[in-house]
């Protein structure tokens, strides 16, 4: 079985989110399981420069003009890249300038990456085509149209990894996306007088599906779905729409064999955690406590993953002596709270604008207490990193988290199943009394390393997953 995934991130070439490492993890485990996946990205320069030995595989004519198609691997994975550098060779990230503007012509950017996926699976590389075409989130949402435009020279499944993106554009654009003119109606992809990238991608999908079983039911909700729950309901109700969790690579993540960390460790020697900690401390120069548990954050600071109820109580936290330290980047105006924050209470935090892989890794490592309190999250990927290395999830229940976190409840407890701490509604009353929850516990540090084991067991490697979606890809085939 050929399977073609079109995204536009792919770690450790180019990331700025968890949808990098999916598709990193992802088409790696179903090669393993057999499965021909290969992967199309745009031709960022992050890519482009990472891979010398590129193979011309052909040139596209396309409503953004002529186009090379090249091909790679990186590691086990066979890549294609579209190199269009006036498209794709620009300063900022790959969706926004350096101001943080979205590119004016992110509509085009972004088609042609559906268009050429189509070409792949009308046969443009003479030697591989796919059998069924993966798109995943808005980006690659166009792939679904130009697939039904053509009579679906492949079937198509789409992913959504967050829909609170939809990539909606202008209706001025349509004439110059090459799809017919009928495809712009409420049975299509208008969305509410404009283009939408992910209702065309669910309208014209043979399956969708999104990262977390709890998610999927959530979006079916007009609170969560952003105006999409009505047509979500229609292709759950046909049997077209389900949730499949994401999972980790434990290749990557993994505590024991993790070279970005300073002291190695696993749940047989959970003592080791303990250097990670002090390692960190004495870096950012915070004071060597042991007796207090160590909270952090890695996440990017929007207003979805509830930072602002964490600075209205971080000041209390900070008083009473715990530490904390947040990574990440995103509105500016968190960045400047937290920084503003940190500047405050020198001894007890610290604020690290940005994001390196290497100290995500350590910050994971060496925290006692990852803190998510989303108020929505499809998925989530670091309380799962947080669980492999034994740094205990305080979380809202919601979306993945929920699906993946087991709260310390007494009857949880008792049979060695709580992974971490959970709260219910997102507010600071509930995140905080999950805090103060996670400090009792802490008291009783025999019940804290069992809860530390129970978290690093369990098995979130992506086999499982994987199978999912092939089973997925044969049902669609079948049909």
């Amino acid at each position: 079985m050929n399977i073609l995934h079109v995204c536009s991130e792919f770690f450790p070439l180019l990331k700025t989110g968890g949808l990098a490492d999916v598709m990193a993890s992802l088409p790696a485990a179903q090669r393993n399981l057999g499965v021909n996946a290969r992967i199309l990205l745009p031709g960022f320069p992050e890519i482009i420069k990472q891979l010398p030995n590129k193979k011309k595989v052909t040139d596209l004519n396309t409503f953004s003009g002529n186009v090379t198609l090249y091909y790679d691997t990186y590691g086990t994975i066979p890549l294609y890249i579209i190199d269009v550098p006036y498209l794709y060779d620009r300063p900022g990230n790959p969706y926004h300038d350096i101001n943080n503007n979205d590119y004016h012509d992110n509509y085009i950017r972004f088609a042609l990456l559906g268009y050429v996926a189509c070409e792949l699976a009308k046969g443009c590389d003479g030697f591989w085509k796919p059998d069924v075409v993966h798109a995943h989130d808005w980006h690659a949402g166009l792939t679904c149209a130009y697939l039904a435009a053509n009579n679906y020279p492949a079937k198509c499944i789409f992913t959504i990894h967050n829909i609170a993106f939809s990539g909606n554009f202008s209706s001025f654009h349509m004439p110059e996306l090459w799809l017919p003119n009928h495809f712009y109606n409420t049975e299509g992809l208008e969305f509410y007088g404009q283009i939408s990238f992910l209702k065309a991608a669910i309208f014209y999908a043979n399956y969708s599906t999104t990262v977390s079983p709890t998610y999927a039911q959530e979006v079916l909700n007009p609170k969560y779905s952003h105006g999409f729950d009505g047509l979500l309901r229609k292709r759950y109700n046909e049997g077209r729409f389900c949730g499949i969790l994401n999972k980790v690579d434990e290749n990557i993540w993994a505590p024991d064999k993790d070279f970005l960390i300073t002291q190695p460790y696993s749940v047989r020697n959970l003592r080791n955690k303990i250097k990670n900690k002090q390692s960190l401390q004495q870096e950012l120069g915070l004071p060597l406590l042991e007796h207090l548990p160590l909270f952090t954050i890695v996440s990017r600071m929007t207003y979805q993953k509830g930072l602002d109820m964490v600075l209205e109580i971080l000041p209390k936290m900070m008083e009473s002596g715990l530490q904390f330290i947040i990574l990440g980047q995103g509105e500016h105006h968190l960045e400047s709270a937290f920084t503003q924050l940190a500047y405050q209470y020198p001894n007890n935090m610290r604020a690290i604008i940005g994001y390196t892989e290497q100290k995500s890794h350590q910050l994971i490592a060496s925290a006692d207490i990852l803190m998510v309190p989303s108020r929505f999250e499809p998925c989530g990927l670091t309380q799962l990193y947080a669980l492999k290395y034994g740094t205990l999830p305080l979380v809202r229940r919601t979306g993945g988290l929920a699906d993946t976190v087991t709260d310390c409840s007494l009857e949880a407890l008792e049979a060695k199943e709580a992974t971490g701490f959970v709260f219910n509604d997102s507010n600071t009353k509930d995140l905080n009394n999950a805090i103060q929850r996670s400090l009792l516990l802490w008291k009783t540090q025999k019940k804290w390393r069992q809860l530390q084991k129970s978290a690093m067991c369990q098995d979130f490697s992506w086999n499982t997953t994987a199978q999912s979606y092939i089973s997925l890809y044969n049902e669609i085939l079948n049909k």
